[in-house]
């Protein structure tokens, strides 16, 4: 459906040099300074599959999302979407693609949604028949009914990005990329939008391709990841791969009936334990072990801590996925 390979995108600037002088300079010279956003980036994506495409701000996932919409030309490399490269083939790859902007919006600011819907379907030619049902799916799936006849600018964030979303659907793209798409909505609001997004994807087997920051998201919508850095491919896999590999720490939190001490807690007796990979510590009254739980487990562990003392309460906690993306942020893994 996707494939990406070499895909390199360089921007250049003109020059600058201080001061008056240097900004006269900077008008006649020549000379420019080059920022590579995107280096040499290869991947393929499956139909139906639902990918999340993650970096830090600055790492060239917007770049990268950019050039497989066709908005941008790659400085190298190619991109083919659906059989076209769509910097080449723009109006036809719109045709295939549906895009949503988590902090901008496609939809007109001061007409109804209905009438959004309406010119939509005229643009990309979509049959009266495919229409209706269409629309009833959405209003359905994203419960559109309640402000179906609003004026845009009169809609909550969470009615405008449900909005947003149905907007993009109208024509069934082959490929959905959803850029932040539940970024500033409260909880309840996110939840409707994740479960509107599985249901769009078990419903037309439709390709997705998720940016975010929220990594809830990406928790609970992809089977797989790919993680640029500095405009590089740093990881490309499943989240339960990623989590086996770097995710091997584990947290139990413990509440002991006694007041104890951290000195009190003796763990380093019959279970291999390693420096770099075991700490305890006491937060607010509650010890928080953590190990390697490759090396050790969680029953021997409180096996070793009920001999001692009498627990109240413990939860476990295993590494998040934001904490192993945070570490490969820093070259930690």
């Amino acid at each position: 459906m996707i494939k990406v390979e070499n895909l390199t995108k360089e921007f250049k600037t003109n020059k600058k040099f201080p001061g008056f002088k240097g900004a006269i300079k900077s008008f006649f010279s020549n000379e420019y300074t080059s920022k590579v956003a995107v280096d040499n980036i290869s991947f393929e994506i499956k139909k139906g599959e639902i990918v999340g495409y993650i970096g830090a701000n600055g790492a060239g996932k917007s770049t990268t999302i950019k050039m497989m919409t066709g908005i941008l030309t790659p400085s190298s490399g190619t991109v083919s979407v659906n059989g076209l490269i769509p910097y080449e083939k723009r109006e036809d790859n719109a045709k295939n693609i549906g895009v949503v902007f988590g902090q901008k919006t496609q939809l007109w600011w001061d007409l109804p949604i209905s009438e959004t819907f309406t010119l939509l379907k005229d643009i990309y030619n979509v049959s009266d028949d495919d229409f209706e049902k269409r629309m009833a799916f959405l209003n359905e799936v994203l419960d559109l009914e309640p402000f179906y006849l609003s004026p845009v600018r009169t809609l909550s964030l969470g009615q405008r990005m449900r909005a947003d979303l149905a907007a993009a659907l109208i024509h069934n793209p082959k490929i959905l990329y959803l850029d932040e798409p539940t970024i500033g909505l409260d909880v309840v609001v996110k939840e409707k939008v994740r479960k509107a997004i599985k249901l769009i994807n078990d419903e037309f087997n439709t390709t997705i391709i998720l940016t975010t920051h929220d990594l809830i998201d990406i928790e609970e919508l992809c089977s797989r990841i790919i993680i640029i850095d500095n405009g590089q491919k740093i990881y490309d896999g499943k989240i339960n791969d990623i989590k086996t590999l770097y995710g091997y720490l584990t947290t139990i939190e413990i509440q002991f009936k006694e007041d104890i001490k951290l000195e009190d807690l003796n763990l380093t007796n019959e279970i291999e334990l390693h420096d770099d990979e075991f700490k305890i510590e006491v937060i607010e009254n509650k010890f928080m072990i953590t190990f390697n739980k490759n090396k050790t487990t969680v029953a021997e562990i409180m096996s070793k801590v009920m001999k001692q003392f009498t627990v109240l309460d413990f939860s476990i906690k295993d590494t998040s996925i934001e904490d192993i993306i945070k570490k490969m942020y820093r070259r930690g893994v």
